[in-house]
């Protein structure tokens, strides 16, 4: 399943560079609960990968919050993840 990336979670004083907000298409917040544990794996045009893993919903209209093992470049805003 491919879900796109959002944006960094961010506070207003603070940015967590490995935690990322993903669009999994789901509707509310218990569709996307359904999602928590999955693995999310990203991968650059030069065919590396990076891998995270769901950690929870965020908020109440389907979000999910992801944490990848490094950050990912600023490139990665608004690039599809693959959601296994």
């Amino acid at each position: 399943m491919k879900a796109t990336i959002i944006q960094f979670r961010r506070g207003r004083h603070t940015i967590h560079e490995r935690h990322f907000l993903l669009d999994v298409q789901a509707k509310n917040r218990e569709e996307a609960s359904k999602f928590v544990g999955k693995i999310a794996e990203w991968k650059s045009l030069s065919g590396k990968s990076i891998k995270g893993k769901i950690s929870s919903a965020h908020g109440n209209n389907g979000l999910v919050r992801a944490i990848f093992e490094k950050g990912l470049p600023g490139q990665a805003l608004n690039q599809e993840v693959e959601v296994k």
